[in-house]
């Protein structure tokens, strides 16, 4: 965001945000801002007004859960978790996964490698946003350390916590910020900030695939820690030849033959399913 904004500062044509229809709208949209309601016009004291709501929704079931059970606790981890990743995760779904895999894999260990990507495909196949896989994800840290509460209510306990904290944090920056979105439009050097970070969501997406891929095609890998890197190595004698051989499939269906989503899908659904009953997976 730092480079963009000062990018386009800068006037480099890198950085540069295309303006929507060309700029032909820009009369429109000034004549739709005088004609808004006061309740949704752009102000200092909606902005507050709105930020005190959305803020005690957000934080109080935070705080109080610190205070209740200290910050060891697995409901005061999943608060803040999510409470932080809502804040600082940018592009959607995909971008968000990133983050919550390598944390809730490797620093919490909520949840195995192979149980994220059961996350995923759960959350990819059933109705609903792919953001709610962050509720299997609290479901799960829950019910491993339920304290003095039965596992199962626990764990929805956790899921329900987990929602609640990702998706209010939300809510309080489309309130707060969309009156002001068409004023800021012009302003260059946030639409700078914005274009730089859409370009490193996709490095980030594709740092997901690859630690999906891994984990899929692999059964074991070996983390790597030294000389300034961070990765893990697949061990090749653990791989997968299923999946393997069902990712090859699913890819030279979509890119080679052109087939819809849902078919490849649906496909791979039931060639999985077919591999189960065989007993080869």
């Amino acid at each position: 965001g730092v480079i963009g904004y000062f990018g386009a500062k800068s006037g480099r044509p890198e950085f540069a945000a295309v303006p929507h229809g060309n700029g032909k709208n820009t009369a429109a949209v000034d004549s739709v801002l005088d004609e808004l309601p006061d309740h949704v016009r752009p102000s200092v004291p909606r902005a507050l007004k709105v930020s005190a709501v959305w803020l005690l929704l957000w934080l109080v079931p935070v705080v109080a859960l610190l205070i209740a059970f200290g910050q060891t606790n697995v409901f005061s981890q999943i608060a803040l978790f999510f409470s932080k990743m809502a804040m600082v995760t940018f592009g959607g779904a995909y971008a968000v996964l990133a983050y919550v895999a390598q944390q809730a894999v490797e620093h919490y260990h909520w949840v195995q490698p192979r149980e994220m990507l059961d996350g995923l495909g759960m959350a990819e196949t059933t109705p609903g946003p792919l953001i709610m896989v962050l509720q299997f994800v609290g479901f799960m840290a829950a019910f491993r350390d339920p304290g003095t509460l039965s596992p199962m209510l626990a764990g929805t306990l956790g899921g329900l916590l987990a929602t609640w904290v990702t998706f209010t944090p939300c809510f309080l920056w489309i309130f707060l910020g969309a009156p002001f979105v068409e004023t800021l439009r012009g302003n260059k050097g946030l639409a700078g900030a914005l274009t730089a970070i859409t370009a490193a969501v996709v490095g980030v997406i594709l740092n997901l695939s690859v630690w999906f891929a891994l984990h899929t095609v692999f059964r074991q890998t070996s983390p790597v820690r030294s000389y300034g890197l961070s990765f893990d190595m697949p061990m090749l004698s653990s791989v997968d030849v299923a999946a393997l051989i069902l990712a090859i499939a699913a890819a030279t269906a979509i890119f080679r033959f052109n087939m819809g989503m849902l078919t490849v899908l649906g496909g791979s659904c039931a060639a999985g399913v077919a591999l189960r009953i065989l007993g080869v997976i």
